[in-house]
């Protein structure tokens, strides 16, 4: 089973594809078979399955034994072959002997290579793949609070990350400040996670503190662009990037989708460079089509621009012609809300540069 576990208004998955899959199983099984659901679903989505599957069995008056396993994927968008091929582990979960051997067999060459695995049972393995989601999360929350603190204070969160990631405890991975984390998982992941806790009465503060952070994060983005600025009222800025990151043409839960309009609503005019977002965001933000003018590349999205906005860290952004994108420029203002260019010795020089957290 993988398929879509989409939020409903209140935050909680959606299990109604799942359940559907489940039935279908239910309505056509003829022999023993191991249910596999690999879709992220809340704790006892399993044993929910067994017993829609067992309930179509019922009815056809069959009684095939079956098994399922949670077996969640830790994909990542635009590296997901990769990461298939090569994962840090492999999570089973099944009350089963038989399954297991059967999960092994199918997992035999990552099993000989060594990969890490975890079995566990169904329950365990449903909260891994949330609880790791909403740690990554959370640590992304963490390191751009530790931004807004820098900024203050006078540090550089670059230096504070690098030094943080060298502690064997804590790794550098997702300790990189930025305007937010978006994407299909970790906004739905967490909210999910929190709203599993409230209907078990935990109060997973943590976490709900991480999501708030984040959104406050995506506002303050749209705050530096202002305090530098001023009015923005008929102010053109350019967006180099709308994906929730790079390598991808996905646009949900972006942060490009609060801050663009949040600059619309202050009168600013929009030109903007995505290399694989256009066909997504025309969509999600056809509301203000008249505002936004989506360029062919980033030096047309310049032309008479005053300022420059990276929310995306695509590679070819990392090489930008930062002279040819000046002189493009009826400002020289440049908000890299990626630190792309924070170690680059010509860009203070060429701009008004303003980092996240430097």
């Amino acid at each position: 089973i993988a398929v879509g576990t989409p939020p409903k208004e209140d935050g909680s998955a959606d299990l109604k594809h799942v359940l559907s899959v489940a039935e279908d199983i239910g309505k056509y099984m003829n022999e023993y078979k191991v249910v596999v659901d690999k879709s992220t679903v809340p704790v006892g989505t399993g044993q929910k399955v067994k017993k829609v599957i067992g309930e179509k069995l019922d009815k056809r008056d069959k009684n095939f034994t079956f098994d399922v396993v949670s077996n969640p994927e830790f994909l990542r968008e635009g590296k997901a072959i990769h990461d298939f091929t090569h994962p840090d582990r492999v999570v089973i979960g099944t009350e089963s002997k038989e399954a297991a051997e059967i999960m092994k067999e199918v997992y035999r060459v990552l099993y000989l290579n060594k990969t890490p695995f975890v079995f566990t049972n169904i329950e365990t393995a449903e909260m891994i793949k949330y609880a790791s989601n909403a740690f990554l999360a959370t640590k992304i929350s963490f390191i751009n609070e530790m931004a807004l603190l820098s900024e203050k204070v006078g540090a550089n969160v670059q230096d504070i990350a690098e030094a943080m990631g060298m502690d064997g405890r804590i790794s550098d991975k997702f300790l990189h400040a930025g305007a937010g984390y978006g994407g299909s998982c970790f906004p739905k992941d967490t909210k999910a996670i929190v709203d599993i806790g409230c209907k078990h009465d935990v109060d997973l503060k943590v976490i709900q503190a991480g999501i708030e952070a984040n959104e406050k994060q995506k506002m303050k983005m749209v705050e530096k662009i202002e305090n530098k600025m001023g009015d923005l009222e008929d102010r053109t800025l350019t967006i180099l990037g709308l994906t929730f990151k790079p390598e991808t043409d996905d646009m949900r839960e972006a942060p490009s989708l609060t801050i663009v309009p949040e600059l619309i609503k202050k009168g600013a005019k929009i030109k903007t460079f995505c290399p694989e977002g256009f066909e997504e965001a025309k969509w999600r933000l056809k509301d203000y089509k008249k505002e936004i003018d989506y360029c062919e590349n980033e030096y047309q999205a310049s032309k008479n621009s005053e300022a420059v906005i990276i929310l995306t860290e695509w590679n070819q952004f990392r090489g930008l012609d930062l002279e040819k994108l000046k002189n493009n420029m009826k400002d020289n203002y440049f908000f890299d809300f990626r630190n792309i260019y924070s170690h680059d010795g010509n860009i203070d020089e060429l701009f008004e540069y303003e980092g996240v957290g430097i």
